[in-house]
């Protein structure tokens, strides 16, 4: 319970920062009133698009336009400025360059699963399914197709289908915290009394110093989350890490708001963890997709990007 209070707490910041504001044009304030602090969130500088991002672009661009290429470096290629158009969050862009990718070279395993990920948070699961599938076919150890598609399974609600992926996933890394809280979350549909005591045996018996392991200490009562976002700047050495940092906190925290049936907070939740711009990371990509099922609006794009695997 005094978990679940912090929570309904810390969620209510934005409410309390607009109240602040309005109270300049009120009328005179009570000496309490005067006295009161909002409670504590940490922000960080939303990431912007560099010039080294800019000039890689160009590069890639101006390379992409030899004639001297085999169709394999132009996949490699191709592919390479995906990532970076997805880095910067030029998402349709880095798709059709994922797309392009395959056309040259059809057994490209890492198109094929960021393929999926687009699918996914387009809600398009079965296409999702197959291009993981196709990834796992020609790199069976491919860790990441593994989660990807469980997260795909986990949106589409097919629990235990999604379950075996995760485990797969978190077996082959269990010191990762990460692998460890996509098991849980995953595992808490089906039983979360089951998955919280997976979840507190796993931290028992491989938790480590990787930062991460404070967000399952949160999930496991060990750690307050309000305490968590506090000690989360003092514990990074610059912005970008202090983004990244607060986008992965932000959207597990939403995470557990929703498993204990706050969805106020867990849309606040979500909105934080996006205000830091860190697109590449899973937390960003799938808060916006929570969100979006939240409004019951689904993500769509131009027909003609329909996956193709030609």
């Amino acid at each position: 319970m005094e978990l679940w209070n912090r929570i309904g707490r810390l969620s209510c910041v934005v409410v309390v920062w607009s109240l602040v504001g309005c109270s300049q044009h009120s009328g005179a304030l009570s000496t309490a009133a005067k006295n009161m602090q909002p409670p504590s969130v940490v922000l960080a500088t939303p990431l912007q698009v560099t010039y080294q991002n800019e000039l890689a672009l160009a590069r890639l661009g101006q390379l992409l336009a030899s004639n001297d290429l085999n169709n394999d470096q132009r996949a490699a290629l191709f592919y390479e400025r995906g990532m970076m158009f997805d880095k910067v969050g030029l998402r349709t862009m880095a798709r059709i360059d994922f797309s392009r990718a395959l056309r040259e070279k059809p057994d490209f395993a890492e198109a094929y699963n960021f393929i999926g990920v687009y699918l996914t948070q387009q809600q398009d699961f079965d296409n999702a399914y197959d291009a993981f599938d196709s990834a796992l076919e020609l790199a069976p150890g491919y860790d990441y197709a593994y989660l990807n598609r469980g997260i795909a399974l986990y949106y589409a609600h097919r629990p235990e289908l999604a379950l075996k992926d995760m485990e797969v996933f978190q077996q082959r890394k269990p010191e990762d915290p990460y692998r460890t809280l996509w098991l849980f979350l995953t595992s808490a549909q089906l039983d979360q009394n089951k998955a919280m005591q997976t979840l507190m045996q796993q931290y028992a018996s491989h938790h480590n110093d990787e930062w991460g392991w404070n967000i399952v200490e949160v999930y496991t009562g060990k750690q307050a989350p309000a305490e968590f976002i506090r000690r989360i700047a003092d514990s990074t050495s610059s912005n970008r890490q202090l983004a990244e940092h607060l986008c992965e906190a932000y959207f597990y925290l939403a995470k557990l708001s929703q498993l204990q049936g706050n969805t106020d907070a867990a849309d606040a939740y979500f909105k934080l963890s996006l205000a830091n711009n860190v697109y590449d990371f899973i937390e960003h990509r799938y808060a916006l997709l929570e969100l979006q099922l939240a409004n019951q609006a689904p993500n769509s794009y131009p027909a003609e990007l329909d996956f193709e695997a030609e």
